[in-house]
């Protein structure tokens, strides 16, 4: 693994668990909330491939739902 790998491996596991402790609270009424938890199920998978370049990204994007949910007073 190189050095790029690396980094992406551990700055995805690092927002993973964040996503985790962020999201174990979350509200099930709250429709799209189930994209965030199938992108944070994406990460899941794409680490288990070493595929870091998509895990990274699964994150991301389950980060960006999540804060606009939270700026659209859905989710606390």
């Amino acid at each position: 693994m190189d050095e790029t790998q690396e980094r992406l491996e551990n700055e995805t596991k690092k927002w993973l668990e964040k996503l985790e402790k962020r999201v174990e609270k979350r509200d099930e009424t709250v429709e799209q909330m189930e994209n965030v938890l199938a992108y944070k199920d994406d990460t899941y998978h794409f680490l288990k491939e070493d595929d870091y370049v998509r895990a990274w990204e699964s994150v991301i994007y389950a980060w960006g739902i999540l804060e606009t949910l939270e700026r659209l007073g859905k989710f606390e």
